[in-house]
């Protein structure tokens, strides 16, 4: 037995004599998309809570750009019996072939002692992660699509009042392009996934709620190619005038510093872009704006965010290290400070949000109203037919020659034949 081994022999034979109980740490190698200045410092708060346990556990960090290259990453090292201690994912649907594989670690013990089903709120939330009477994931916030926002700056100087609409927006836009600002900025990155979020927010917005719902709950395809769909793709079109150029494979970040920069006046992207501003130094006081809803007369969240799941490990001691991670996520502590960096709603209902700036404290009244509550599109689709809508959207957004009445009916046929 060499010098080290005698002295970790001795330290855990002095604890079982003193009765205390030893944890064996783990390193936890985290696959996530978080990649931007302001998810970096979200993310890090994650870290730090794991680092610090007093269990020394390590976070072993694996950011990959893109949550679909991110996810595709996990699968493939899923199916070659390599796969990582923890990932993230979107609720909904993205992971169900995992669980009934029977690949992720079973959180149910942590979740019935941490009392999630009484903190974790609202109900959607905790339905993406409870299935089947057990605990497949842990949700670490809630983050909503149904954002604009934009420079203060820009409209001062284009002489127009700040929009409280998208209607309103779409009215002081030529003004904005006469003063020499890009009226709405976007990118087209990753097969376009940008411009498919603003298209579903404006499909909520020209479908209500219930017919939305009903449209990717029953596979309508009446609804899907009718004639209120056939005009949010010409309302989609109309948008595009305004944008710039250089939007085709712009990521979105890049996109919210034209906005942070006053070089923009408005884009349409979910809250994760609050995290920019707030990393750029800006409140949503004097520096930027924020419409919720796309229309402050109708506020509205979407139940979209993130959860981890955690891969079976062979080796107990990795399992307790997981089941350790999946409580600090969960913890009041580390809820306020990762939400308060990454722009995003905690998702239990028990911790101090009163310093949060005006836009979050908007998101955090409607999604205590169950009729401002959209279901996340993620909940009725699969990865398959995400991508399939993400090339029609692009596509459309790119190719002036086809026509909405055209790209209604490929969304109907879609729609039709998604899983």
């Amino acid at each position: 037995m060499n010098y080290r081994m005698k002295l970790m022999g001795m330290a855990a034979t002095a604890a079982l004599l003193a009765g205390v109980t030893v944890a064996s740490a783990a390193d936890i190698e985290v696959i996530h998309w978080w990649t931007s200045k302001g998810e970096a410092a979200a993310v890090a708060q994650f870290a730090k809570a794991l680092d610090n346990d007093g269990q020394g556990d390590k976070w072993v960090d694996s950011a990959i750009a893109l949550g679909e290259t991110a996810r595709a990453t996990v699968m493939q090292r899923v199916l070659g019996g390599d796969p990582p201690e923890a990932a993230q994912f979107n609720p909904g649907r993205q992971y169900e072939e995992l669980i009934a594989n029977g690949q992720l670690l079973d959180l149910t013990d942590v979740a019935t002692e941490g009392k999630w089903d009484e903190v974790i709120r609202p109900k959607q939330i905790q339905s993406a992660c409870f299935l089947d009477g057990h605990w497949w994931c842990v949700p670490v916030n809630i983050h909503s699509n149904y954002w604009a926002w934009y420079s203060k700056p820009a409209f001062e100087q284009a002489g127009v009042a700040e929009p409280k609409s998208m209607e309103e927006f779409v009215a002081a836009a030529p003004k904005l392009k006469e003063a020499g600002i890009i009226p709405f900025a976007i990118g087209g990155d990753g097969n376009g996934w940008q411009i498919q979020l603003l298209f579903q927010d404006m499909v909520t917005e020209g479908l209500g709620i219930e017919a939305r719902n009903k449209m990717y709950e029953d596979k309508d395809a009446a609804i899907a190619g009718g004639p209120e769909m056939v005009q949010v793709f010409k309302d989609l079109r109309a948008l595009k005038s305004f944008t710039d150029e250089g939007y085709a494979n712009r990521n979105w970040n890049d996109t919210t510093n034209l906005v942070i920069t006053n070089k923009a006046g408005l884009q349409v992207m979910g809250d994760w872009a609050r995290g920019e501003f707030a990393a750029a130094g800006m409140t949503g006081v004097k520096d930027f704006g924020c419409i919720i809803g796309l229309n402050e007369d109708k506020p509205l969240v979407s139940t979209d965010g993130d959860i981890f799941v955690f891969f079976k490990q062979s080796d107990p001691e990795v399992e307790a290290a997981q089941k350790r991670l999946a409580k600090l996520l969960i913890s009041p502590e580390v809820q306020v400070a990762f939400n308060n960096a990454k722009g995003s709603m905690p998702v239990r209902g028990d911790v101090d949000m009163s310093t949060a700036d005006p836009c979050m404290q908007k998101a955090l009244a409607a999604v205590e109203d169950p009729a401002k509550i959209v279901v996340a599109t993620n909940r009725y689709i699969t990865e398959n037919t995400n991508q399939a809508i993400n090339e029609l959207i692009a596509n459309y957004f790119a190719d002036d020659s086809v026509t909405a009445e055209d790209a209604a009916a490929k969304f109907a046929e879609i729609i039709e034949l998604s899983d």
